[in-house]
């Protein structure tokens, strides 16, 4: 282990922790309740001082200091005060957590007791924030992503430097990698017992190394200028509602309503906040790679940073507002378990990886999330998924060759210079699809189901087949008639929806059979939550095992070409 909090026994957080989760804010609201009602406060807690108004002054504290009660308001404020350090001090005394080799469990309250446990191998993620006001005071609140509705685990707070060590022993011991390495000695006939003496040999080793190489902060792959990310936000599709807003406004007070102007003031300040907000919780955004996942970092006043380890996003959707166009501007947003429930404020702020960025910087992005992707497959899927705009087949009625099953084809393996390869709607249903039909389609490549969408907001889902949990086909009484069918793949919930329709019947029902042999052999080949489970790692895990075991039994390390 890295950190001394993580040896499996109970901790407690750090001893700001009562005072940073509200007591600040206890504080102030005490303070503005005594400032305006000090009078009532001193004759309630003095009732012989009923007559004080008599008094020429009118203010209770100048009546306290004339008379010489200071002594007696001093000692009922330090009552006070000391009341509520006790108050904190048992919150902060009750609130324990540890960090075993199976879970992370908290336990806090003092008159109602709670528990918390988080599953290591059903961990998402973690969350490192730091509020403005903790990071002043040094400290920072660590999130356990679970898997399940309301499933984190929070450790609020800890120092920033504590924060940073149990966060890499967390991802640490979720990856798989004490298991790669038991797993391994068991292959090769070590016994448990001297599995054990390896791991805690290797824990050692690490002890005398020091910290690790991602200790160091990483370098972020995407750049995004302020005034970008600044000119994206009011460039979305809130500023199409405010204007078209506006213009109603502006209407109906020329109709004969005039008062309806004055409502144009809070609807600007509303717009203001939600601006404001929005840009700078994109601020200081940076995304990097590291041996735990990818990282990611947000937030000017409050600091968010993200760790997504491989295997743990379900779904990818690149989007391209109609205002970004011009610009070339994408953003991408993933389905992942976050803990919280799709309609919480945090989940689209947790969903956005890429707030905005060029086509080179969603390339970047995707390769770190998917790295068997090359740079050739990326720039196809680029070309005919995100810009694509659709060729009318020759029939115009089927395009079955576009279903595509192949597990040697990769996502965008396709000939730029050849007709569009996505399945999409048929000309005989083109007036349900009037603007989008051409570009309406799905594909099925190695490793994914593409699914693409949108004219006027163009739309490119990626869906793992690994992580899909089911694959459905439906019709209305439309869709018969009319001998086309729509297609979801259903993954976890989030802000990304797997469905395309208007495809016709039989390339859909092609390629509902398809995914559904595809994902099963997928899920049974992936290995993408056992992150550590490297073939480098697992050698040279079974190499310090064999060593070890050869040295007490009085041998000597075997020679490669022995081995």
């Amino acid at each position: 282990m890295r950190s001394p909090l993580s040896d499996g026994q109970w901790h407690r957080l750090h001893p700001l922790t009562p005072v940073l989760r509200g007591g600040l804010f206890l504080i102030v609201v005490m303070g503005i309740v005594i400032t305006n009602l000090r009078d009532r406060i001193v004759v309630w807690l003095l009732p012989g001082l009923a007559e004080w108004e008599r008094y020429e002054g009118g203010d209770p504290v100048d009546y306290v200091w004339q008379n010489n009660l200071w002594l007696v308001a001093g000692l009922g404020v330090l009552g006070v005060l000391l009341i509520l350090l006790g108050i904190f001090w048992l919150s902060w005394r009750f609130h324990t957590f540890r960090i075993t080799g199976d879970d992370v469990e908290v336990r806090s309250g003092v008159l109602f007791r709670t528990q918390r446990r988080a599953p290591l191998d059903r961990v998402q993620g973690v969350n490192l924030t730091r509020p403005m006001i903790a990071r002043l005071l040094g400290a920072a609140k660590l999130e356990v992503v679970g898997a399940g509705m309301d499933a984190n685990v929070k450790l609020e707070y800890l120092s920033t430097a504590t924060a940073e060590a149990v966060r890499a022993d967390i991802l640490r011991l979720a990856s798989g990698r004490r298991l790669a390495a038991a797993q391994a000695a068991e292959r090769r006939g070590v016994p448990i017992t001297r599995a054990a003496a390896g791991a805690v040999s290797a824990g050692i080793t690490g002890l005398i190394d020091g910290v690790d190489a991602d200790a160091v902060e990483p370098a972020s792959v995407v750049h995004i200028p302020t005034g970008r990310l600044i000119a994206s936000h009011l460039l979305s599709g809130a500023t199409i509602w405010l204007l078209a807003l506006i213009a109603a406004v502006v209407v109906g007070s020329i109709v004969g309503t005039p008062w309806v102007l004055f409502t144009l003031v809070p609807t600007m300040i509303g717009f203001g906040a939600y601006w404001f907000r929005s840009i700078t919780r994109s601020l200081r955004y940076s995304i990097a790679p590291t041996s735990a996942g990818v990282r990611i970092t947000f937030g000017l006043f409050t600091t968010i940073t993200e760790t997504l380890p491989p295997g743990r996003v379900h779904a990818f959707e690149v989007h391209q507002p109609l205002l970004w166009r011009p610009f070339g501007w994408w953003s991408i947003r993933v389905n992942r378990l976050s803990g919280r429930a799709a309609s919480d404020t945090q989940s689209q702020l947790f969903a956005d990886v890429l707030p905005v960025g060029s086509t080179d910087d969603v390339e970047r992005v995707l390769r770190l999330f998917l790295p068997d992707l090359t740079h050739d497959e990326a720039a196809a899927l680029i070309a005919d998924g995100m810009q694509g705009t659709g060729r009318a087949r020759e029939s115009g009625e089927s395009g079955r060759d576009g279903v595509r099953g192949d597990a040697d084809v990769a996502p965008g393996d396709v000939d730029a210079g050849a007709r569009d390869p996505y399945t999409t709607t048929p000309r005989r249903a083109w007036w349900l699809r009037p603007l989008s039909w051409r570009r309406n389609g799905l594909l099925l490549a190695r490793g994914a189901l593409l699914l693409r969408r949108g004219v006027l907001r163009r739309a490119l889902i990626i869906l793992p087949l690994a992580r899909l949990q089911s694959a459905r086909i439906s019709q209305g009484p439309v869709d018969r008639a009319l001998r086309v069918a729509n297609l979801t793949g259903h993954t976890v919930l989030g802000q990304v929806s797997g469905a395309i329709g208007i495809i016709d019947r039989d390339d859909a029902l092609l390629a509902w059979q398809q995914v559904e042999a595809a994902a099963i052999a997928e899920a049974a080949s992936d290995r993408s939550h056992r992150w550590d489970e490297a073939a480098a790692f697992v050698d040279a895990a079974e190499d310090r095992l064999i060593q070890g075991d050869q040295m007490q039994a009085g041998g000597v390390p075997a020679r490669e070409e022995e081995r």
